[in-house]
């Protein structure tokens, strides 16, 4: 039976911070991954910004980053268009993932491809306290058995759903399609346009060479593809031309490419004896804007502090991985807050999305208390039906959704 210190289930983001973090500190870690390749399919916009990079240390090669940008664009039905101005980097998101589990892989981490985990049992002592994990499932390197595990899955969850963890998530659904010849300025383009994506967003992410990931994410999971054509067709991008990313095979017909994203805010459980969820698979994405990859970073690390000083300790009770709980919960944005500004948002029809916007300066991210009252009374002389649609609330969601609360 294969043996380690710390097994991760999955070589994204979260599991690739979670392993490189662990191997360093000097544990001995398994990576299993459920796909035949590190980064691939690529499931989001592939934006990370500088205040991430920054926060977590890391040191990421050029050949990993499509654009450097200036910062997000946020534009509303009548064309109207606010700024806020964070610089970061467009990736390439299955480039950066491999160097990722690549940096995991030099510091002793192994990784294990094409495995998928099926069963999870918990070993206990003779005083009843847990011991350790024995894990089964396709592929040759099971059973394994390891002190901890780190579930960095993704929004299936693997650890949640095998051990029925009594937690759900909500979805939203996400694609995209790689578009050449789109001329950018250095911004993302985000529009809140709910013709075009109820309950959802539509995005142009630029990146070097005229390419660009234009998509959608939107509630309505089974015609968002037809809402992200009808988008482009109305739009600047009609006569644009549609390749496949450079990661999906030559030969494959043209196609969107994306997946699902948890919207609702963490799971009520990220920790048991044993046991830390990271990244989407404890549902760690900013609710407003979807941003999830700083979040799933920033979790990794964290999990892998708190598990190598657990093991140093003699301790893996979940009492003891408590510590990752409340200091995620510490540090992360207030998803209470940022839910019910984006409940208050999907009520605003088109013409009240543009008249909020209207009362907003071109700047939204240097915006001082003063600049906040001035918009206040704005909205309160021009449009007061607004503050009965709950539009303050849609305001503080737009700040707590800023990349300084890990918004992206």
């Amino acid at each position: 039976m294969a043996t380690c210190d710390v097994l991760v289930i999955g070589a994204g983001p979260g599991g690739g911070s979670a392993a490189l973090h662990a191997a360093r500190a000097g544990l001995s870690v398994m990576i299993v991954e459920a796909d035949p390749g590190v980064g691939v399919p690529v499931h989001c916009g592939e934006c990370l910004s500088h205040l991430a990079v920054e926060n977590l240390g890391l040191e990421i090669p050029e050949e990993v980053i499509a654009l450097d940008c200036k910062g997000i664009r946020v534009i509303f039905p009548d064309g109207t268009d606010k700024l806020l101005t964070e610089p970061g980097y467009v990736l390439e998101k299955h480039l950066f993932e491999k160097w990722l589990i690549d940096e995991a892989t030099k510091a002793g981490a192994e990784l294990f491809l094409n495995h998928r985990v099926k069963e999870m049992n918990r070993n206990f002592n003779s005083n009843n306290d847990f011991s350790n994990w024995t894990i089964d499932g396709v592929g040759n390197a099971f059973p394994i058995e390891c002190k901890a595990v780190i579930d960095a899955s993704g929004v299936s969850g693997a650890a949640a759903k095998i051990l029925d963890m009594g937690t759900e998530v909500e979805v939203i659904a996400g694609f995209q399609y790689e578009m050449h010849e789109v001329d950018n300025d250095g911004y993302l383009d985000f529009y809140l346009w709910p013709e075009y994506s109820p309950h959802g967003y539509v995005w142009m992410i630029p990146k070097a060479g005229g390419r660009a990931n234009v998509g959608l994410v939107t509630t309505e999971k089974k015609g968002a593809i037809r809402y992200l054509n009808k988008f482009i067709e109305d739009t600047y991008l009609r006569d644009k031309p549609t390749e496949n990313p450079p990661w999906r095979k030559e030969g494959i017909k043209v196609r969107p490419f994306g997946g699902t994203i948890p919207i609702s805010g963490p799971r009520e459980i990220t920790t048991g004896d044993g046991l830390i969820l990271v990244g989407d698979a404890a549902g760690f994405t900013s609710p407003l804007f979807e941003g999830g990859s700083h979040l799933a970073l920033w979790s990794g690390r964290e999990a892998a502090m708190t598990i190598t000083k657990a093991i140093t300790e003699g301790d893996l009770s979940d009492k003891r991985l408590q510590s990752y709980a409340k200091a995620w919960k510490k540090r992360f944005p207030p998803y209470a807050k940022i839910l019910k500004g984006k409940t208050a948002l999907y009520r605003l029809t088109d013409k009240q999305l543009s008249n909020m916007a209207h009362c907003l300066p071109k700047e939204l991210a240097s915006m001082s208390p003063m600049d906040k009252v001035v918009i206040g009374f704005k909205i309160l002389v021009r449009h007061p039906f607004l503050y009965l649609k709950g539009v303050i609330s849609v305001l503080l969601s737009f700040g707590y959704s800023r990349a300084k609360h890990f918004g992206w």
